[in-house]
């Protein structure tokens, strides 16, 4: 394996990386694989995650969003909960955020048995974050000094995967917004301010 395809699996990156760093990879690209590996099985995981959290049907607020049983005992939801989507960046990590929307505007204070949000209870210190993905600027920001394809690789893997994550949650929530600078908008970003500097 000389080179990458575009539908590499992190598997492939995470073998492509050992290769061409001589089997000794840097801590940086460690850390980011790792949490990237975490996010690529959010939905497999047995522990449970905001980002799952999210879809239990027992904290929507059913009364609010129309919700009946068809003749089969399956629950019908008439309206979609409503939230909006944020893309976080700080010094090291990325973040997914997520706000209930409220006649119309988002909101990030703690819900509980509000009538008018789609969930029962909406507590931000833990539910806000959808999911984080650790040292992941860090990581862009280190390929920016003189990565390879395998880092490359990794960035565009996750930001394919946080976008199919994104769409999964269209699937079951109407959603309002997503704002922020995507991760491939982020990394031109960075490489945009080095190309500068030379």
């Amino acid at each position: 394996m000389n080179t990458l395809n575009d539908k590499a699996t992190l598997k492939e990156i995470h073998a492509f990386k050992k290769k061409v760093s001589w089997g000794d990879l840097p801590t940086i690209f460690h850390m980011a694989y790792t949490s990237v590996s975490d996010i690529d099985n959010i939905l497999t995981h047995g522990f449970d995650s905001s980002y799952k959290q999210l879809f239990n049907v027992n904290n929507w607020n059913l009364a609010l969003l129309g919700s009946h049983k068809d003749e089969n005992g399956n629950l019908i939801v008439e309206n979609k909960p409503q939230i909006a989507l944020h893309h976080v960046y700080n010094e090291q990590h990325y973040e997914l955020h997520c706000f209930p929307v409220i006649n119309g505007e988002k909101t990030n204070i703690q819900m509980i048995k509000n009538p008018h949000c789609p969930f029962i209870n909406w507590l931000p210190e833990s539910m806000q974050v959808l999911f984080r993905i650790s040292s992941f600027v860090s990581f862009m920001t280190y390929h920016a000094q003189g990565g390879d394809e395998a880092d490359v690789a990794l960035i565009k893997f996750t930001h394919c995967k946080v976008e199919e994550l994104i769409n999964i949650l269209k699937k079951s929530f109407v959603v309002t917004e997503v704002s922020g600078r995507t991760i491939s908008d982020f990394y031109h970003e960075i490489q945009h301010r080095k190309h500068s500097i030379i």
